[in-house]
């Protein structure tokens, strides 16, 4: 704590020298390869420029250096040098820091320090070139109609995705540094005038709180320290790799988090039902997404409960009506079926995590091994059911059509204990089961929102828009979870007389 300390307050020395001594022994000067230093001499006085190699943009380095190294033929006069530096530095951003701590930081962040003999400040010139890829269509979050530019790992190009869809002067986004070692920076994003300001206050003071050496896994990290996580599996955030998607949350009232080095952007609070809705609904008619939409809910709603109950009716077929009575398997196995059941989700499971670590020109023939080798020879052999594949391979389909990642294998968790419980059990386990499943949502409040809004508690507006698509000039209102201080979205059209 006392070096740490000392470091944060130490002013910088008037000796370049010695500021020198203090850039080898405290960041690398000399040892690190990609710490750079440029001497110069201007009008008799020494100037250092500091600087890392790949963050900056060196283009930018040596136009700086020759425009300050003709001060030498065109001013006589020494005294004013701060002044004549800084009006010749043809950069738009350029500060003053006092202490070696704040130097130090922004150089290792990509911009350049000048240092000026005699002189116990520096000058901070934003030259930053961050390496990344360009803006393109998240695969996760693919439209068939729509923008094609996602988020980056880059901040600055996140931020300017943003306000090139809000242009409003009230549009905020305040920068925190999280992480002692790291020092990532965190921006949040939010609308003054319509987002909640506890709300506000709430993150920020919870980002401030941090206290770790880096956050490398940039936002999973802060969201754990944000939520509280623990060991839940639901999600807590929403994560948009769309800058569409982001724009229309922050026009709601709701407060973006986003971190460098990560093209996931957090949108805070959110509920349940944000993590079951896609982008795909809003770029079709109302008609049309009213009908993914419930197509969708189809599918979660089968990723969960469809295996259950087919077990629960296969080893209690008096529960059955005459008419589905051909439900379950016609022949004896010697493995049982829940074993089958678990066996094969896990299978599903394993072909998922081996597509992640598959290189694309191999996917394809990972999946002939998967359809032809695992499925049909194993059924064939007898060691599953061929409605055990079925089953298995619907609710499968089911998990992948949930649009949010993390809430579809917290769902997949779920299925597999709610199967164990109808296996101990039976109809009672089923029953509890997913009685104690709806109580576990309900107990969630991350950032003071119930998670099953508008379900409980009931809201009937805001549940029939979610059921139903509504066409946006019929969307008045922004929602009333993320209490925002101007809950008028547009002001209603009078009919003419």
């Amino acid at each position: 704590m006392a070096e740490k300390a000392e470091k944060q307050f130490m002013e910088i020395p008037a000796d370049l020298k010695q500021l020198e001594k203090y850039f080898k022994d405290r960041v690398g000067l000399g040892t690190s390869f990609d710490i750079g230093q440029r001497k110069l001499v201007i009008l008799k006085r020494k100037v250092h420029f500091y600087y890392v190699n790949g963050l900056s943009d060196t283009q930018f380095i040596v136009e700086l250096i020759k425009e300050l190294v003709h001060v030498n033929d065109k001013e006589i006069s020494a005294e004013s040098l701060p002044e004549i530096i800084e009006n010749r530095l043809v950069h738009e951003s350029v500060e003053y820091v006092k202490t070696f701590d704040e130097m130090a930081d922004q150089v290792l962040s990509g911009l350049i320090g000048i240092a000026i003999e005699g002189e116990k400040k520096a000058m901070i010139v934003d030259v930053r070139s961050y390496p990344g890829r360009q803006p393109e269509e998240p695969d996760t979050e693919k439209v068939v109609r729509g923008s094609r530019d996602g988020y980056v790992e880059n901040l600055i190009v996140n931020t300017a995705l943003t306000r090139r869809r809000i242009r409003d002067e009230r549009l905020r986004f305040e920068i925190i540094k999280v992480g002692e070692r790291s020092k990532t920076d965190v921006a949040i994003g939010y609308i003054d005038g319509i987002a909640n300001p506890q709300l506000i206050d709430t993150v920020k003071k919870e980002l401030e709180n941090i206290h770790i050496d880096g956050i490398s896994m940039a936002d999973k990290t802060i969201e754990e320290f944000l939520l509280k996580q623990g060991y839940n599996p639901y999600p807590l955030v929403r994560y948009t790799e769309r800058a569409d998607v982001g724009s229309i949350h922050l026009l709601e009232g709701h407060v973006l988090i986003f971190i460098d080095t990560s093209p996931s952007v957090m949108i805070t609070p959110a509920t349940f039902f944000h993590h079951v809705q896609h982008a795909e609904e809003y770029r079709q008619s109302p008609a049309v997404g009213t009908f993914v939409r419930w197509t969708r809910f189809l599918g979660i709603w089968i990723s969960i409960f469809l295996l259950p109950l087919w077990f629960l009716f296969v080893i209690e077929p008096s529960m059955l009506p005459e008419n589905f009575a051909f439900l379950g398997p016609n022949k004896e196995s010697d493995i049982p079926l829940i074993v089958q059941l678990i066996v094969a989700d896990l299978g599903i499971e394993f072909l998922r995590i081996a597509a992640i670590h598959t290189p694309t020109p191999l996917s394809t023939a990972m999946g002939l091994i998967a359809a032809v080798l695992i499925g049909e020879i194993a059924v064939d052999v007898g060691l599953f059911h061929s409605e055990v594949i079925l089953y298995v391979s619907i609710a499968a389909i089911g998990t992948f059509a949930t649009p949010s990642y993390e809430l579809s294998v917290a769902n997949k968790i779920f299925r597999m204990l709610l199967l164990i419980c109808v296996a101990i059990f039976k109809a009672p386990g089923f029953i509890v089961g997913v009685m104690v499943y709806f109580l576990f949502l309900i107990s969630f409040r991350p950032l003071n929102a119930p998670y099953l809004w508008p379900l409980l508690p009931f809201h009937p507006v805001a549940l029939y828009q979610i059921l139903i698509r509504r066409p946006v000039p019929g969307s008045i209102l922004r929602p009333s979870i993320v209490h925002p201080r101007n809950r008028v979205r547009q002001r209603p059209v009078k009919p003419e007389k």
